[in-house]
C-alpha cells in the first residue's frame, strides 16, 4: 500500500504542558500549514507551506530556532524514527499548524497498532480524520483572519475543548459557540489565559469555578521547556 507522507515542521520528545494530558511525556509532530491566522499564534513559521522549504527529515531533527522549513515523512517513517531517536513517550500529539489540513487516519490507526496513544490539536475549521480512538482538542478560533468557520462536526467530535481567553468577550463567545455547536456531555471544557496574562488568568479561574471547567496554564511556559 502507498503512504501517504505528511509535511513536517517539527518532531521532537517533551512533556504536554496544556490541557487535559498536562504533564504527559509526549512525542509532537508538528505538521506545516494553517490558514486560519490567529493574531497570537507562536508558531507563525508553520503557517506556509512553499516547495522551496521541504528539507530533509535529518535536517527538521537538527533544527535549532524556528523555521518555515519542512519534510515529508510517512507513517511508517515516523515509527521508525521514534525508535532512531530510542524515544519512550507512548503519547503522541499531532499539531501545527492545522493538522486536519491533512487525512490523519492512516497515522493515527499505524500508531494505535503499535501501542501509541494519539491526540491531535486543532482549531475546529477542518473534518477531523482520525482513528476513532484519537483524542481529539479542539481549540476553536473564532473570527480570525483566515476567515474560516469553526465546524459543528468538529465540536461534536471533540474530547476536549480547550479555549484561549483574554477577556470576557472571549467567554462569551465561546458560549454562544457552544449553544450552536454542541459538543458532548463528557466533553472537558478547558479556558486557557492567553500569555499567562495576569487578569486573563483571574477570569480563567472564575469562570472554571463557577461551571467546574478546567483551567489549561501551559505549563511548558512556565518551566520554560519545549
Amino acid at each position: 500500500m502507498t503512504q501517504t507522507s505528511l509535511p513536517v515542521n517539527e518532531v521532537f520528545e517533551t512533556i504536554q504542558g496544556e490541557g487535559v494530558f498536562t504533564g504527559t511525556p509526549a512525542i509532537f509532530l508538528r505538521l506545516q500549514g494553517c490558514p486560519v491566522g490567529c493574531p497570537w499564534c507562536d508558531t507563525q513559521q508553520t503557517w506556509e507551506k512553499r516547495g522551496e522549504d521541504q528539507i530533509a527529515v535529518h535536517d527538521v531533527l537538527a533544527k535549532t530556532a524556528p523555521t518555515p522549513t519542512w519534510a515529508a515523512l510517512t507513517p511508517h517513517g515516523f515509527l521508525e524514527l521514534i525508535a532512531e531517536k530510542k524515544w519512550t513517550a507512548k503519547h503522541v500529539v499531532i499539531t501545527g499548524g492545522e493538522p486536519c489540513m491533512y487525512d490523519l487516519v492512516e497515522l493515527t490507526e499505524l500508531l494505535h497498532e503499535h501501542g501509541f496513544k494519539t491526540q491531535i490539536e486543532t482549531s475546529g475549521t477542518f473534518e477531523i480524520l482520525t482513528s476513532e480512538a484519537t483524542w481529539v482538542t479542539v481549540s476553536p478560533k473564532l473570527d480570525m483572519p483566515g476567515g474560516l468557520p469553526v465546524l459543528a462536526s468538529a465540536m461534536a467530535r471533540a474530547n476536549e475543548i480547550k479555549h484561549p481567553i483574554a477577556m470576557q468577550k472571549h467567554i462569551d463567545a465561546l458560549d454562544q459557540l457552544l449553544a450552536e455547536c454542541p459538543v458532548q456531555p463528557n466533553t472537558t471544557i478547558s479556558l486557557q489565559p492567553i500569555s499567562q496574562r495576569a487578569r486573563a488568568t483571574e477570569l480563567a479561574m472564575r469562570v472554571c469555578r463557577e461551571r467546574n471547567w478546567r483551567l489549561s496554564v501551559q505549563l511548558h511556559k512556565y518551566l520554560a521547556i519545549d
